[in-house]
């Protein structure tokens, strides 16, 4: 799943929860419940493998993905203040929701990275993946982003 969706869901775990022992686990738990649903992912592993990069495509769509994601979780988090104990929450359960693909980065960016334990991350996550074309894959995350905005505001 793209970052978005996941950054969406731990910062509404963190203003709807607002417990940081009980938000915390559950936004980095939302991760691998979320990536169970099916989903359109850039294939970084598939171009690595067969070009022993990510493609510039998929590259571009990651940053700007990600650079969503951020201002995303940014402008929640500023949305919590004046409350700063909330507005810290959000950052940290947003960075717990995206952890998990957040760790692979290296891996598919430095080919002295592409072993050992960062290898077996990688191929466990990819297991967890439910693959699926683009349209109808980018519904979900759309979906999700949207019901979590939704939660957070309502």
């Amino acid at each position: 799943m793209l970052e978005t969706p996941h950054v969406a869901i731990g910062a509404a775990l963190a203003v709807k929860v607002g417990n940081p022992y009980l938000a915390i686990p559950l936004a980095l738990l939302s991760h691998f419940v979320l990536d169970r649903v099916p989903h359109w992912n850039p294939h970084f592993y598939t171009e690595m493998k067969k070009y022993g990069k990510p493609s510039k495509k998929s590259t571009t769509l990651a940053i700007i993905d990600s650079l969503v994601a951020l201002g995303l979780g940014l402008t929640i988090a500023a949305s919590a203040l004046p409350d700063t104990n909330k507005a810290i929450l959000v950052v940290v359960c947003s960075l717990m929701a995206v952890l998990p693909d957040q760790i692979k980065a290296p891996f598919f960016f430095f080919k002295d990275k592409r072993k050992g334990l960062l290898k077996k991350w990688v191929i466990f996550e990819r297991s967890l993946q439910v693959d699926t074309a683009f349209c109808p894959g980018i519904m979900p995350q759309v979906a999700v982003t949207a019901a979590s905005l939704w939660w957070i505001y309502s």
